[in-house]
């Protein structure tokens, strides 16, 4: 005799293929499996967007709290034109642009002229040694703090890109600017990260 699948096998099976964005739209239907479904996949990557941009874990806390809530604020507006990583990481980035700019003057967020990885895993490949690996602790110490000194937007833009791996196209969604922005901001950030990250190991390399 045939026996149908149950309801759960059938919802479990279902949500393993669907993308998130028929998730969120269950969720604005009353699914609320749906919705922690899409909390337990994103918590981590999106806790760790704060946490990396502010190196404050109790304001990365709030900030990502808040994201929450602003998605399930929004829940009955939202519609399937972008990903919905892209949606929910602009609601981030407008939250992390607010906490700046209550901060700092809003022209510190103009651009200057001209799952968890390791944070050494961001580092420009042609500052790693010939294995691949970077030689020791001191170096990925030198990364964060290199990371920390840069301007907002190239932060936000590098760490979006590589530790992420979001595509220029959606970090310009995010951020709402354009591709060729976005490049300039990545493309500025590693050139600063590389010079910045030299320049300290040499210092360091100096006095040993």
């Amino acid at each position: 005799m045939h026996r149908e699948p149950s309801v759960t096998k059938v919802f479990e099976d279902d949500v393993e293929k669907d993308p998130d964005q028929a998730l969120m739209m269950r969720f604005t239907q009353g699914d609320h499996q749906a919705f922690e479904r899409l909390y337990h996949k994103h918590k981590g990557g999106l806790y760790r967007y704060f946490k990396r941009q502010l190196g404050d874990s109790a304001l990365a806390e709030d900030l990502y709290q808040e994201t929450w809530s602003r998605v399930v604020k929004a829940a009955a507006g939202y519609e399937q034109r972008a990903k919905f990583t892209t949606w929910l990481y602009r609601i981030a980035h407008n939250l992390l642009v607010d906490h700046v700019r209550a901060l700092k003057p809003v022209d510190s967020l103009n651009e200057p002229a001209g799952g968890e990885q390791p944070l050494e895993a961001t580092l420009p490949s042609d500052l790693t040694g010939p294995d691949g690996q970077l030689e020791d602790e001191q170096k990925a110490l030198i990364l964060k703090h290199c990371i920390s000194l840069l301007p907002h937007v190239q932060k936000e833009a590098f760490l979006l890109n590589v530790e992420m791996g979001f595509t220029a196209a959606a970090i310009g969604e995010i951020a709402g600017v354009g591709m060729e922005a976005t490049k300039s901001r990545i493309r500025y950030a590693n050139q600063a990260l590389k010079a910045c990250v030299q320049q300290k190991w040499q210092e360091q390399s100096n006095v040993r």
